[in-house]
């Protein structure tokens, strides 16, 4: 027998599925550990470990929902800024769920994948990403997508440098850059662009995240902390990004007219 709050969730998703588009990519900026922990006059890191258990609560119900790609802002070459006790501690954190998790991303039928300047990671976690990528490259339900040390300015100029590489030894001419050339050397370029951005604790920037790929994409602000985002959350989030009209830059009537 299910029980009441599986009941519950079943009848939220059946009548978002019935009430509009469910996002094939949803991407999110966890923001908020560190003032949802000095709120309860705990360390970061309680926040961050907090962080982790909503990543597994929000991974489990956009796989539910019908979300096809969830790209997760896990951390930014920025980041790398941060007191080194702290991204220790991330890092640590980082590796701790990687391990414990991958059984439940093969038992869900989620496919883990990454995009970022990985060279950068400790060695142990390059190495337990590649293990975790490897081991769930087969599963089709959901693409989880971790952006770690990443950011939309890096993924522009690695771009920009290859291309130029190219254009040098006459392999690529002017004429032939476009969108879509330039798309083809991204790190997302086997993932579609963004339909919904969500970013949570209520601060109003893209903080150099997906910069090329978020160019139409629904944003969603959130005044909760990311430890505190549950799945109610995003579903409330879904509702919003179903009333929307996306245009691409048309006017209404002509949407109206397909």
């Amino acid at each position: 027998m299910l029980k009441k709050d599986s009941v519950k969730d079943k009848n939220i998703q059946e009548e978002l599925k019935k009430s509009g588009e469910i996002p094939v990519h949803i991407a999110i900026i966890m923001d908020g550990n560190g003032r949802w922990a000095k709120k309860r006059g705990l360390p970061r890191v309680a926040g961050h470990k907090r962080g982790v258990d909503t990543v597994k609560e929000i991974v489990e119900a956009c796989a539910e929902i019908g979300v096809k790609f969830l790209t997760l802002y896990t951390f930014s070459t920025e980041n790398w800024k941060r007191p080194k006790d702290e991204v220790s501690t991330l890092m640590r954190l980082l590796l701790k769920s990687l391990k414990d998790r991958v059984n439940e991303l093969n038992e869900n039928d989620i496919r883990l994948t990454t995009i970022g300047d990985l060279d950068a990671l400790p060695e142990e976690v390059q190495k337990q990403l590649k293990m975790d990528i490897e081991r769930t490259r087969n599963n089709k339900k959901m693409v989880l997508n971790l952006a770690l040390s990443y950011s939309g300015r890096w993924e522009l100029l690695e771009a920009i440098k290859e291309i130029s590489k190219l254009s040098e030894k006459g392999k690529v001419a002017e004429q032939d850059i476009d969108e879509k050339f330039v798309s083809s050397f991204l790190t997302t370029k086997d993932i579609p662009d963004p339909d919904l951005v969500i970013r949570t604790s209520g601060e109003f920037r893209v903080s150099n995240f997906l910069l090329w790929q978020i160019a139409y994409s629904e944003f969603v602000i959130t005044e909760t902390f990311w430890p505190d985002f549950s799945k109610y959350d995003l579903y409330d989030a879904i509702k919003i990004f179903q009333k929307r009209e996306r245009r691409f830059g048309k006017v209404s009537e002509q949407i109206k007219k397909k």
